[in-house]
């Protein structure tokens, strides 16, 4: 029997560069994947990237005005 525990990997943070997007994970892992995988997000202007939260206690990210939701375990899976 195996004694590992799995845990959940949630987002505590997000932040943009001109090309990618950042996330900072809970147990301090940074993962950055490039904007243009996700259109809605690479076409947004700044201030609607910069329109984000945290959903599901950080299992996921939504922009309300891109109708866009991005979920961490996903992202993780490079989908």
């Amino acid at each position: 029997m195996s004694s590992l525990i799995k845990h959940k990997t949630l987002a505590s943070d997000i932040w943009f560069s001109p090309d990618n997007l950042h996330v900072l994970l809970t147990d301090g892992r940074q993962l950055t994947v490039p904007l243009n995988w996700f259109p809605r997000l690479a076409q947004a202007s700044r201030t609607a990237l910069n329109h984000w939260r945290l959903i599901g206690g950080g299992s996921g990210i939504h922009w309300p005005e891109l109708d866009e939701d991005l979920s961490i375990e996903g992202l993780l899976k490079g989908q």
